[in-house]
C-alpha cells in the first residue's frame, strides 16, 4: 500500500462513519474552534528533550482535582459516584469516578506519568458531559458504565515528572521477601527526562503491572526487563489493578480500557508533512510470547475500538483533530497496564497526545484536551451501541503511520 493509497483510504473512512462523529458531537458540544493544520504549530515549539516552561499552573493539581470531583459528585449525586480506591506512596488520594448503569464497562486512566496531563483535563470534561441531563448523555449512561481514574500517579503529577516518588528501600519494607534482590529495572535514580531522580528516586509505574492479577512479588523476578511483566510493588498500580479486578468480578469482563499518555511534540505523519496531534494503538504485546497469561486476548476488538476513536475524530474533517497516526507496533510490553489488561481479555487502546510538559508546557491545551475527549467519547459510543463490533478490524492498518 502506497502512502497516497493510505491517505485516500483515511479520507474515505472519515466520511463513511461521519454519523458516529455527529452523534458524539451532540454529546460533546460546545467544542473549541478548529484551526488549519498549518496554523496549529506554535512559532516557539520546543522539540528538544531539555526541561523548559512546564506551565504547571495551567493544569489541574491534585488538590484541585479533589475539589472538582467532590463538587461534581455533589451536583450530580444521582448519576455520579466518586470513591477513594487507594493512595499514592506519599499518601495522596487516588480516586475513581463512576457514572452510568449500562451492562458494558469502560475503564479510563490518566496521568500514570505525571508530566502527561491532558488526559486528566479530558476526563473531567467527559464526566461533566456524561453526567449532564441531556438525552444523549442519558442514553449513553443506559448503555455503558464509565469508570475513570484521573491522575493515578498524583505524586509524580505534583512533581511534574514521569516517575512516582518511592525508594527501593520503601518497596523492600513493604515486601520483605525482596531483601537482597536487585532493584527493578524501571527504578529511576539519576537524571531522566530533564528531572533529577537522585534526590527523590521513583518508578515508571507503567512498567509495574503483571498479567497475573494475583501475582505476589518474588525476589527471583528482579530486576526484570521491559520484555517481561512487572510486579505490583507500587501502590498506584495496585490501586488500578484492584479496581480492574473488582470490575471483572462485577461485570464478568472489562469491555474497554483506555490509557491516556503523551509522546514527543514534533512527530510527523508518514508523509513527513503534518505535525501529529495524537497517535493511537490497540496492540501492546506479542501474545505468542505470553501464552501462559493469555485469558481471552482480543486483539481484533482492540483494533476495532482504536478505529472507533480514529473515525470519531476524522469526522471533524480537515482540522488538527484529524492529524492522527498509528503508534509504533513493534512493541511487546506485558508490564504495562494496557498489555496486562489486554492479556486478561479487555479491548485496550492507547492515546499518545503530543508533548510532555517539560517540552510543550500548555501549548494547544484546549485543542489537545478536546482531542482526547472526542476520541474517548467515540470509543464509549461504539462500545455502548455495539457499533465497535461491526467495524472491520483490518481498517486498523489504514491509520497512517508516524515518521520516526
Amino acid at each position: 500500500m502506497t502512502k497516497n493509497d493510505r491517505t485516500s483510504i483515511r479520507t474515505a473512512s472519515g466520511r463513511r462513519l461521519a454519523g458516529v462523529g455527529l452523534a458524539m458531537a451532540a454529546l460533546m458540544a460546545p467544542t473549541v474552534a478548529l484551526a488549519s493544520p498549518a496554523a496549529a504549530q506554535p512559532p516557539n515549539a520546543h522539540c528538544g528533550t531539555s526541561t523548559g516552561d512546564t506551565a504547571t499552573s495551567s493544569w489541574t493539581s491534585h488538590a484541585e482535582l479533589g475539589k472538582e470531583l467532590r463538587l461534581l459528585a455533589s451536583q450530580r449525586s444521582d448519576v455520579l459516584d466518586v470513591t477513594r480506591i487507594g493512595a499514592s506512596n506519599r499518601g495522596r488520594e487516588i480516586w475513581a469516578a463512576r457514572t452510568g448503569t449500562g451492562p458494558k464497562v469502560v475503564l479510563v486512566t490518566s496521568e500514570i506519568h505525571g508530566n502527561e496531563k491532558t488526559g486528566t483535563e479530558a476526563v473531567l470534561s467527559l464526566l461533566r458531559s456524561m453526567t449532564a441531563s441531556t438525552p444523549a448523555a442519558e442514553r449513553l449512561r443506559s448503555e455503558v458504565t464509565l469508570v475513570a481514574v484521573p491522575k493515578m500517579n498524583p505524586d509524580g503529577a505534583e512533581l511534574d515528572r514521569r516517575g512516582n516518588d518511592r525508594t527501593w528501600s520503601e518497596v523492600v519494607a513493604d515486601f520483605p521477601q525482596l531483601a537482597g534482590a536487585r532493584p527493578a529495572w524501571n527504578y529511576y535514580t539519576r537524571a531522566q527526562g530533564g528531572d533529577d531522580y537522585a534526590a527523590r528516586p521513583g518508578f515508571d509505574v507503567n512498567r509495574d503491572y503483571h498479567p497475573n492479577l494475583d501475582y505476589v512479588p518474588q525476589a527471583k523476578d528482579f530486576p526484570g526487563s521491559s520484555a517481561g511483566p512487572g510486579w505490583y510493588v507500587n501502590p498506584e498500580s495496585q490501586a488500578v489493578r484492584d479496581l480492574y479486578k473488582s470490575l471483572k468480578a462485577e461485570f464478568g469482563a472489562v469491555d474497554g480500557y483506555v490509557d491516556l499518555h503523551h509522546q514527543g511534540p514534533c512527530y510527523l505523519d508518514e508523509n513527513g508533512e503534518a505535525q501529529v496531534t495524537m497517535s493511537l494503538s490497540g496492540k501492546f504485546v506479542d501474545v505468542e510470547n505470553h501464552q501462559e497469561y493469555a485469558r481471552g486476548y482480543r486483539l481484533d476488538y482492540s483494533k476495532q475500538l482504536t478505529v472507533a476513536a480514529f473515525d470519531s475524530l476524522s469526522a471533524y474533517g480537515r482540522s488538527p483533530f484529524g492529524s492522527l497516526t498509528l503508534y509504533p507496533q513493534d512493541i511487546d510490553l506485558p508490564g504495562t497496564g494496557l498489555g496486562s489488561f489486554a492479556l486478561n481479555g479487555s479491548g485496550t487502546v492507547l492515546f499518545e497526545v503530543r508533548g510532555q510538559t517539560q517540552s510543550w508546557g500548555a501549548k494547544q491545551r484546549g485543542q489537545l484536551v478536546k482531542t482526547v475527549e472526542h476520541g474517548l467519547t467515540g470509543i464509549i459510543e461504539a462500545v455502548g451501541t455495539g457499533a465497535a463490533q461491526q467495524i472491520d478490524p483490518d481498517r486498523y492498518e489504514e491509520i497512517p503511520e508516524t515518521a520516526r
